[in-house]
C-alpha cells in the first residue's frame, strides 16, 4: 500500500459541508462570497491512511467507549524520536481532545484565582482568553522585532515581569503562532533557566512543531557545497522544551498533536507529556473533575495511523507549503512591497505586516474584507502587539492562494 493523497493542487469544494472555515461567514458577520484564509485548517485530503483507517471503523459500524492499545504509544513514540529526537515514556502521556483544553487544566491545575500566567504576545488569541476566562491574571511579555522585522524575545523585561508579577506559570508557544518564529534550543535554554530559577510552571504549546521551513536553505542548497553546509547549519530546527535540558522534565510540560500536522483538527485528539508525577496527579485531577475521560474512537485511530504511515504524505506537504511560502513573498516583493511578510520559520501561517500604509484598524480591515473580498486573522486578536499586522493560512492550493493575492493587489495597488 502506498500514500494515495498526494495532490495538493486540486481545489476541493469544502462549502456545505459543515466547515467553519467555508460555511459560517454570515454568523461570524462577513459577506457571502468572500474567502477564507483565517482558522488553521488545511483545503488538503488527509493521508489515505488516515482516510481508509477512519473508513475501516466506519464499515465496522460500531462506535462504543474506546481507549487505546499498546500500538497506539508505540506510533506516537517512534514519531516523536524520529523527527524530533526525543523519546518520550509512556507513563507521561495524557491524552486530551485538544491542545487549549489541555491549556485550561493546567491553568487550573496549577495556579489559582487572580495568580499570574505570563504569555508572549502577539501571541495565539486563546492563551489570553484561557487565562482570563478562568479568573487568572494576564501578565505580558511582549515579542520585539529588529530592523529586519525578525521578532525577537526580551529575557530582560521576561524576568522582571516574571518576579514583579509574581508569575506561576508561562505559556509557551513554540514554534510561535502567529509570527512564525522556531524557538532556537539557547533561547528556549535561556527562557528555561529563568524559569527554573523563580519556579515557574512551564506549558509549552508545540501544536506547529511539524510544519519547520527555511527558504534561505532551499536556495543555498542548489548552490555550491559550502552554501550548502551553511544553510544545513543554520536552519531552523523545532526543539522540544523539556528536551533541552534534562532538569526542564521537572516543571515543563509538552503539549503536542497530530491536528495541525495532519488536518484532523476535528477529530479532537492530543497528546500532553508531563514527566513529573505530581503535576501529572494535578493535571489529572482537574480534567477529571470536567467528567472528561476518552477520547473519540475516529481521534485515536486518525493519530495511530497518523503517526504510524504520514510520513510520506507530511514531507511532500512540507514542500508545497514552502513553495506557496515562497510564492506570497515573492508577490509580496514585487507587487506590493509596503507590505511586509515575516519570514516563516515555522507554521503554515504567514504574519503580514501592513503598518506602512498608514490606515487605521478600521480603514485597514475594511479594505481587506469589503475590497479585497478576503477573510484573514485581523492582528489585534493576538494581542496589542498585532495591530497593524494580519495572519493569512497559506495551507491551501496555488489557485487558491494565487487568487487571494490578486485580489490583495487589486485592493491595495492604488495606495502603493
Amino acid at each position: 500500500m502506498s500514500e494515495k493523497n498526494l495532490d495538493f493542487d486540486t481545489v476541493i469544494n469544502r462549502k456545505n459541508t459543515r466547515s467553519l472555515k467555508y460555511d459560517f461567514a454570515k454568523e461570524r458577520g462577513k459577506p457571502e462570497g468572500i474567502l477564507p484564509l483565517w482558522v488553521a485548517d488545511m483545503d488538503f485530503k488527509v493521508s489515505s491512511y488516515i482516510q481508509e483507517a477512519l473508513e475501516e471503523i466506519d464499515h465496522h459500524g460500531i462506535f462504543g467507549y474506546s481507549e487505546a492499545k499498546e500500538s497506539y504509544f508505540d506510533a506516537l513514540q517512534s514519531w516523536m524520536k524520529r523527527r524530533h529526537d526525543w523519546k518520550v515514556r509512556e507513563e507521561w502521556l495524557v491524552k486530551t481532545p485538544g491542545v487549549v483544553y489541555a491549556l485550561a487544566m493546567a491553568i487550573r491545575a496549577y495556579t489559582k484565582e487572580g495568580e499570574a500566567v505570563l504569555i508572549q504576545p502577539p501571541v495565539y488569541y486563546p492563551f489570553s482568553e484561557v487565562i482570563l476566562d478562568n479568573k487568572r491574571k494576564l501578565v505580558t511579555n511582549e515579542l520585539c522585532q529588529d530592523e529586519g522585522g525578525h521578532y525577537q524575545i526580551d529575557f530582560e523585561d521576561f524576568e522582571k515581569k516574571i518576579v514583579e508579577e509574581n508569575v506561576k506559570l508561562f505559556l509557551l508557544c513554540n514554534p510561535h503562532n502567529p509570527v512564525g518564529r522556531v524557538w532556537t534550543k539557547e533561547e528556549l535554554a535561556r527562557l528555561g533557566d529563568i524559569c527554573y530559577q523563580h519556579k515557574v510552571i512551564v506549558i509549552s504549546d508545540e501544536i506547529h512543531a511539524d510544519f519547520i521551513f527555511d527558504s534561505k536553505k532551499a536556495k543555498c542548497l542548489a548552490g555550491n557545497a559550502a552554501q550548502s553546509a551553511y544553510a544545513e547549519a543554520t536552519a531552523p530546527k523545532h526543539t522540544v522544551f523539556t528536551n533541552v535540558k534534562e532538569a526542564y522534565r521537572e516543571f515543563g510540560i509538552v503539549c503536542t498533536s497530530p491536528s495541525k500536522t495532519f488536518n484532523i483538527a476535528g477529530l479532537q485528539v492530543s497528546n500532553i507529556f508531563i514527566a513529573n508525577k505530581e503535576l501529572r496527579e494535578r493535571f489529572c485531577r482537574e480534567i477529571n473533575a470536567t467528567g472528561y475521560s476518552q477520547l473519540s474512537l475516529p481521534g485515536l485511530v486518525a493519530c495511530e495511523a497518523a503517526y504510524r504511515h504520514g510520513e510520506e504524505w507530511l514531507d511532500a506537504l512540507l514542500r508545497y507549503i514552502q513553495g506557496n511560502a515562497d510564492d506570497t513573498r515573492d508577490f509580496l516583493k514585487e507587487k506590493l512591497p509596503k507590505i511586509r511578510m515575516t519570514e516563516l520559520e515555522g507554521t503554515y501561517l504567514v504574519w503580514l505586516d501592513f503598518r506602512a500604509y498608514g490606515l487605521s484598524e478600521q480603514e485597514l480591515n475594511e479594505r481587506i474584507v469589503q475590497k479585497a473580498g478576503l477573510w484573514l486573522d485581523d492582528g489585534r486578536m493576538f494581542g496589542r502587539a498585532g495591530k497593524g499586522f494580519q495572519r493569512i493560512n497559506i495551507a491551501c492550493p496555488k489557485k487558491t492562494l494565487h487568487e487571494a493575492l490578486g485580489r490583495l493587489a487589486a485592493a491595495f495597488e492604488e495606495l502603493e
